[in-house]
């Protein structure tokens, strides 16, 4: 039985083949409409989310399963002071593979040990979140053709922006990656990301303006700044607009230059660059079904 905590459990070859089954999944959705009939998938979200909560949920309807679970903590018996070791017992005997997202770091990880079903950690904290990793790289590979030999931008919230440590700590097992961190000072990529690309030779620049990089990147990861991970609201409000792409930040981009964000969105994206065609963030979101479908299928030994 395998989970999936880390974007990192997955070898690259792993990888290249759950992005096979993706995109055979995007071409041919009828060949797999049935593919999961009988299992059931267990959500459990101990803190808000649409758009992975639903896209788990379309990927097992969309392969034949059910799905059951909540939304909340408030909704659980988390509620009672229930732990996540017995939560995941129980769970284990209500379905086949769960997909739980936790406020505390490593708390998937603690399921995962305790648990009698594949656990897929679908966010924990400032920490980690493999699936939006593995939806970020099928986007790249299917748009771009490569994972390797890009120069990517990063920009906003690097310092709680768990989609950014772990695109991160994914992309730096292919060749020839450049990364350019894009911040404010107190948005500051992690020093521990540092040590690491720095301990394997990965070239890295750190900048505040987006304007100056704009036309050396091959990819722009933008990010919004996440008011639920600041400790007042001072500092939430002065640093939320501090990036605004437009169209004529655009403007300075190279014409094939891909524009990715995890969504939600909030001010960092202008809605008048949605109508540029490298604008790709809403089809990120669907290869989002695709991967978390490839993924069950994969973890339920289904294919």
């Amino acid at each position: 039985m395998r989970h999936l905590i880390s974007p990192l459990d997955f070898t690259v070859e792993e990888l290249d083949k759950l992005f096979d089954l993706a995109n055979d999944i995007e071409r041919s959705p009828a060949k797999y409409a049935h593919a999961a009939e009988g299992k059931i998938l267990a959500t459990c979200f101990y803190e808000p989310s649409t758009r992975t909560r639903l896209s788990f949920e379309s990927a097992m309807l969309r392969l034949g399963g059910q799905v059951l679970g909540f939304s909340d903590a408030a909704s659980s018996s988390a509620s009672k002071g229930e732990s996540v070791s017995d939560t995941i017992r129980i769970i284990s005997s209500y379905s086949d593979i769960c997909a739980m997202r936790h406020p505390k770091e490593g708390a998937p990880m603690v399921a995962s040990e305790k648990s009698e079903i594949p656990v897929i950690n679908a966010g924990d904290g400032g920490h980690q979140h493999p699936t939006q990793t593995l939806t970020d790289l099928l986007t790249i590979r299917s748009m771009k053709g490569r994972l390797d030999n890009i120069t990517i931008g990063l920009c906003g919230d690097l310092k709680f922006g768990r989609t950014v440590h772990s695109l991160i700590h994914a992309l730096v097992r292919y060749e020839n990656v450049k990364f350019i961190f894009i911040s404010p000072e107190e948005l500051r990529i992690p020093e521990y990301i540092i040590e690491m690309l720095k301990a394997e030779n990965i070239p890295y620049e750190e900048v505040v303006r987006l304007d100056n990089v704009l036309p050396n990147l091959d990819l722009l990861y933008m990010t919004r700044v996440q008011r639920e991970r600041f400790f007042n609201e001072e500092d939430y409000i002065r640093l939320k607009d501090f990036y605004v792409l437009d169209k004529a930040k655009m403007e300075l981009a190279n014409q094939d230059m891909l524009v990715l964000h995890p969504l939600p969105r909030v001010n960092e994206i202008s809605v008048e660059v949605d109508q540029d065609p490298r604008a790709v963030y809403f089809k990120q979101a669907q290869y989002g079904v695709y991967v978390r479908m490839a993924l069950i299928l994969t973890l339920l030994n289904l294919v």
